[in-house]
């Protein structure tokens, strides 16, 4: 008896779903990743009109969260059937609506299942870098492989040379597979890239599938751009876009004496112990280095920070451009005659003069606030700085004034979610005037969720009810795990729209713990957890996370 019971609460963890139809992720809020998805779909006679729609649907809910395009995720769609056909490549959709419009027109082929066919085409076009509608160079590639595994052929070969190749391997049987022929297939860790599902249960590996295919296509890459004497830009991918969080910087000279600092976890090595350091917004995605010394090798390191995911640290490492002296020196050595006459054009080439600001830059941007910095600092050249702003597109100015030892200013009481112009300028000792304007945006303001409770409803199910804010809301995530589950971090989550503030959820284990929160257009607001307690019909009301 102890056995059955067991058994059977280890299946409601494992099934648990709600008793409603799951509302999708809304489309196009993952800007986390860059690289080609072939999705390989059986569509053969042996899978019926119903599962190819069921796997279709499967396929949208999987994919609607991700951003498309060109410098993000790109999606091939390959049929298996007597003749394998390419029904779209890589190059076809760049929104989730085209995407979304082809799954839903898109008709099984039917007759035998060639696999072997499709895995050739795969192979020798669609997955090849440098071919017409091919996958990008240098990215990730995955193939997705769904299947009802009723004889798929020897696929062992044509999978093992895609896996030679680069190509990750992820499968999604129906049931009918021979799993011992299946883990030969996939990319390892098995366990995470292939998965036995029922066709009617589907929706259950939906978020397990796609964090499998964001742990491949995650774009983890820092680039330096613009680099000068005393200066450098740091661009990546802003993988905490829609998070909460912030990006640390930290950069400083590679230590002399052969080893490079720096490495990842770690802040850079620089010959005094010593780096500086700058915090960007989640939604940044460049940083402006300045201080820094001609001619220098630098490790600049980047560490999002958020407390919803876990995110690497990158490093990358620059230098810095030669200095007017090694300018002059090497040009001296090589025209050795002619040194004190190209003087002058050695200076008029190579140092023009450079007048404040040369640079303006945003940072510690708040609901009503942001920092505004410029430079470089001429005190000597420069009797006031004059700021400027007003929201876009027709905003009342404001204005102020700060002293020529000064190169940055807090601007107050702004307005959330609203995009400033701002335009610094120099008023300098020879009378000249120049500005320098940037857009900035103000961060939204994201409430709270303002009240949660369960009311159990039989042995294993409660109705949650919640109440949120109305502005700017764009949908609930809900997501409930067991505490006592014997599969650790077995969770399950749902999207609601944003005029939703009640759901029943089924199947659920002892003690499950409920946590609503809000979305917001750039963030996820505050939320609500409590746990369901089965043994009475109190309600349970939530504690703020």
């Amino acid at each position: 008896m102890e056995k059955r019971v067991l058994l059977t609460w280890i299946l409601s963890c494992l099934l648990l779903r709600p008793s409603a139809p799951q509302n999708p992720a809304p489309a196009g809020v993952l800007n986390c990743c860059e690289g080609d998805v072939l999705f390989v779909l059986d569509s053969s006679g042996s899978v019926s009109s119903y599962e190819h729609s069921r796997m279709l649907t499967f396929l949208s809910e999987l994919l609607l969260p991700f951003s498309l395009g060109e410098d993000q995720v790109r999606v091939g769609l390959l049929q298996v059937g007597t003749n394998p056909r390419l029904e779209f490549g890589f190059d076809t959709f760049s929104t989730q609506s085209g995407l979304q419009g082809a799954l839903r027109n898109i008709k099984p082929l039917k007759g035998d299942t060639n696999t072997v066919e499709a895995l050739r085409m795969a192979k020798e076009r669609v997955l090849r870098p440098g071919t017409a509608d091919g996958a990008r160079a240098g990215l990730p590639r995955v193939l997705v492989w769904l299947t009802d595994g009723v004889k798929p052929g020897d696929v062992l070969g044509p999978m093992a040379e895609l896996r030679e190749e680069g190509v990750a391997v992820l499968v999604v049987s129906t049931g009918h597979g021979n799993y011992q022929v299946l883990r030969q297939v996939v990319s390892p860790p098995v366990e995470e890239h292939l998965y036995f599902v029922d066709i009617d249960d589907m929706n259950i590996i939906t978020e397990d599938l796609r964090d499998a295919i964001i742990e491949i296509i995650r774009a983890e890459r820092i680039q330096v751009r613009d680099v000068s004497t005393n200066s450098a830009t740091l661009q990546w991918r802003p993988v905490l876009s829609g998070l909460t969080g912030h990006y640390e910087i930290r950069f400083g000279p590679v230590l002399t004496g052969g080893g490079e600092g720096g490495g990842a976890g770690t802040s850079p090595s620089t010959g005094g112990g010593q780096y500086q350091r700058l915090i960007q917004s989640a939604e940044s995605s460049t940083a402006r280095l300045t201080g820094l010394k001609p001619d220098t090798t630098y490790t600049a390191t980047l560490i999002p920070e958020s407390n919803e995911q876990a995110f690497n640290t990158l490093s990358t490492t620059f230098t810095t451009k030669p200095g007017l002296f090694h300018i002059l020196f090497t040009h001296c050595v090589i025209t050795l005659c002619n040194c004190a006459l190209d003087l002058y054009s050695i200076f008029s080439s190579h140092t023009p003069e450079v007048l404040s600001p040369a640079v303006v830059t945003i940072s510690e941007s708040g609901q009503t606030s942001v920092q505004v910095s410029w430079g470089p600092l001429q005190p000597e050249k420069v009797t006031s700085y004059y700021i400027e702003y007003a929201a876009l597109p027709r905003g009342k100015l404001h204005a102020v004034t700060v002293g020529r030892t000064q190169n940055s200013t807090l601007l107050r009481d702004l307005q959330p979610d609203t995009t400033y112009l701002v335009t610094v300028t120099a008023r300098h000792t020879s009378g000249k005037e120049k500005a320098m304007s940037v857009k900035v945006c103000t961060q939204e303001v994201t409430p709270a969720l303002a009240d949660l409770q369960l009311t159990t409803v039989g042995s294993d199910a409660v109705q949650v009810n919640w109440k949120g804010s109305v502005t700017g809301l764009r949908g609930y995530w809900l997501t409930w795990e067991g505490q006592q589950s014997s599969v650790p971090g077995q969770r399950s989550s749902l999207y609601l729209p944003p005029d939703s503030l009640s759901t029943r959820l089924t199947h659920l284990p002892p003690s499950a713990r409920v946590c609503v929160s809000p979305i917001y257009r750039t963030a996820r607001g505050e939320g609500l957890c409590c746990t369901a307690q089965f043994h009475s019909d109190a309600l349970a009301y939530g504690n703020q996370l």
